[in-house]
């Protein structure tokens, strides 16, 4: 399983996984699948590729503001899939999308897809761990990534019970809230990182609010990946160069602040 292998190399290198998050289709749809692989470039350990939703009720102003340019170009799952199969990026690149363009789709045909056009794993923030068992079952057979996602209101208990279904890795949402760039994140967010690898075997990334090289540093000993979106995002939109941003968030993967 190309995840596991990627946590685990990193792991021994003592560095944490630098996870930029792209929307597919913004600003163009081939603007993205180049981004990506100029990111990969930079230094990227794997990427999340959105898909543009009409309702993304767990995104901010920011990747709203994306997705709405993206569908606006006519971004769907089909061609999503299609040009990213083309993409050169070497960095292992996982799909983010809410369920109902996925249903509309097809699960069966959905993973069959995404495996020939080059992913590894899926990531559905509207799926609850009560109704992932038939698509957990269907990525494990095929050797696919499943990646939960994991509040900071869920508990123990059940943060632990949905990070052990998770195939390559699953996903700490690090605030109460949506998706968007954040000067601070919250003071408990390294403790609850830390309860939560305690109880699991399973590699945990954060994301929600990452923005910086000084937040990175500060996570890095706490958790195995760093999700980084709407900072990128920003960047691509106001026609920042992203190569140095990549560089210096990845240099930042390894060099932590002691904890």
């Amino acid at each position: 399983m190309r995840l596991q292998s990627l946590f685990s190399t990193l792991r021994r290198r003592g560095e944490t996984a630098l996870m930029p998050y792209l929307m597919a289709g913004f600003p163009t749809l081939p603007d993205s699948v180049e981004a990506a692989a100029r990111i990969s470039e930079a230094g990227a350990d794997l990427l999340e590729i959105g898909v543009p939703f009409s309702d993304p009720i767990a995104d901010g102003p920011t990747i709203q503001a994306a997705s709405r340019r993206a569908l606006g170009e006519g971004a769907d799952l089909g061609r999503i899939l299609d040009a990213f199969s083309g993409c050169t990026a070497r960095a292992p690149r996982v799909l983010m999308s809410y369920v109902n363009p996925l249903l509309a789709y097809g699960r069966d045909r959905l993973l069959d897809d995404l495996q020939e056009a080059g992913f590894c794993g899926l990531i559905v923030p509207d799926v609850p761990l009560e109704e992932a068992e038939a698509w957990r079952t269907e990525a494990e057979h095929r050797g696919f990534g499943w990646v939960p996602l994991i509040a900071p209101t869920s508990g123990g208990d059940r943060a632990a019970e949905i990070a052990s279904g998770a195939i390559g890795f699953a996903y700490y949402i690090s605030v109460t809230g949506i998706t968007g760039v954040r000067s601070r994140l919250p003071e408990r967010l390294t403790v609850d990182l830390d309860a939560l690898r305690a109880r699991t075997r399973t590699p945990i990334a954060v994301g929600f609010g990452v923005s910086d090289a000084t937040q990175v540093r500060a996570l890095a000993p706490h958790c195995d990946g760093i999700v980084v979106g709407s900072r990128l995002v920003e960047a691509l939109r106001d026609g920042e160069p992203i190569t140095p941003l990549i560089r210096e968030l990845k240099q930042a993967t390894k060099e932590p602040t002691p904890c």
